[in-house]
């Protein structure tokens, strides 16, 4: 046999020189895999958080425009006070059964048992102030924020979302209107109303029913307008401010979030896409805000 057709490996070796040379490549070809993989996950991140600052931002400047063009009587066109009043009924009539169920099984579920057990406790003077701080100022905007956002904040992001979508909101721009005083200006102004509205019909609801729970029980023997007194006398000047600042706001960055939500929506967004994100969007905000109002206090 000619030296051309030999084992080209050397005697003693039993290594395959391509397999060797394979082995070499890919262990030199494996940082630049990992390099690729690490820029990818970096890319995706940073898409996530300019994504979420950016519609920050767009939040923070459609507020500040609300409250400016509030204040500016030509705004208030015939259209745009048709679009409040709709809204504002839908928000207020429509929800004012299901905030008074809520507030019933609040005062339920809560009032009367923490009635019960202050003065199991021998704690009854502390009754108004904890419920002020418990019910009225934590619970009840949490629980009608979360009302306003399922039942008409998802209508909102419906609406323009798919007046987005098909093309109208570029309809009415090139006819010289602006979606921005047309649609949300006053629908995030009838959402202000509402959330205001609600909230107190809300702790309204919630602190008779635990009275009248907790007056059947035998807990308590105090007329109604001593009740509401101790409760009353529980809370302090600010309070008198806070708590219905905390049911505006909630009610005003709702309106907001799931206007700007459905006029950001893209011709790739459905209704699978947009509701997700409007109602997490907007469950984020009422937390947000009650997180920043307990801060502060």
């Amino acid at each position: 046999m000619s030296e051309s057709n030999a084992n080209p490996r050397e005697p003693g070796s039993d290594r395959d020189p391509i397999l060797e040379a394979e082995s070499k490549r890919q262990t030199q070809h494996t940082p630049f895999v990992l390099h690729v993989w690490v820029r990818q996950k970096l890319a995706l991140l940073g898409r996530l958080t300019r994504h979420q600052l950016w519609f920050f931002l767009i939040m923070l400047g459609a507020c500040w425009g609300v409250v400016f063009e509030s204040f500016r009587a030509h705004s208030w066109r015939r259209t745009v006070r048709y679009e409040f009043g709709v809204t504002l009924n839908s928000v207020v009539g429509g929800g004012l059964i299901a905030t008074l169920f809520a507030g019933t099984l609040t005062g339920v579920a809560a009032v009367s048992q923490t009635i019960y057990w202050l003065g199991l406790a021998g704690l009854a003077k502390m009754t108004g102030s904890i419920l002020v701080n418990v019910v009225v100022r934590e619970i009840a905007p949490i629980l009608v924020g979360i009302l306003l956002l399922g039942r008409n904040g998802m209508l909102s992001v419906t609406e323009l979302g798919l007046l987005t979508t098909s093309g109208q909101i570029r309809s009415f721009q090139a006819q010289g209107l602006d979606p921005f005083l047309l649609l949300v200006l006053p629908r995030t102004l009838a959402f202000t109303v509402g959330g205001f509205t609600l909230g107190i019909l809300f702790s309204f609801a919630s602190l008779v029913t635990g009275y009248v729970i907790s007056r059947i029980s035998g807990v308590i023997t105090n007329p109604v307008w001593t009740f509401f007194y101790d409760v009353v006398g529980g809370m302090s000047g600010a309070d008198y401010i806070i708590i219905p600042l905390k049911f505006i706001t909630v009610g005003f960055v709702v309106g907001v979030g799931g206007c700007l939500t459905g006029l950001t929506a893209t011709n790739q967004d459905n209704l699978r896409t947009l509701l997700p994100r409007g109602f997490s969007r907007g469950l984020l905000i009422v937390m947000a805000v009650s997180v920043l109002f307990s801060l502060d206090l």
